[in-house]
């Protein structure tokens, strides 16, 4: 679990393995998607959501949650930075050390 900045909450976060097979259902959902998006990104939605017991409901969302997306924790805060090359913290402006 790790605090997404779109999300503005907790969510489980994929590892690089686990995102690309993430990645490859949301092209199979953008190629297959007709009137119930839903449907569309089911293979993608129900993936996700039985790896990480997350009940997501957009599949938008799961595409930025990568833990390759966002940085290490803040020294001060403990919420991540919001990209790996982030120098400072947004969320209590701590600057990262270098």
């Amino acid at each position: 679990m790790k605090y997404c900045w779109r999300c503005k909450m907790e969510v489980p976060m994929l590892d690089e393995k686990e995102f690309v097979i993430a990645s490859n259902l949301y092209s199979k959902g953008i190629r297959t998607l007709n009137k119930d998006r839903q449907l569309g990104f089911k293979d993608l939605l129900d993936y996700y959501n039985n790896l990480t017991g997350f009940g997501e409901t957009e599949p938008n969302a799961i595409m930025h949650h990568s833990l390759q997306q966002i940085g290490p924790d803040c020294e001060n805060c403990g919420k991540p930075y919001r990209t790996p090359k982030a120098k400072m913290c947004v969320a209590c402006g701590n600057k990262r050390p270098e």
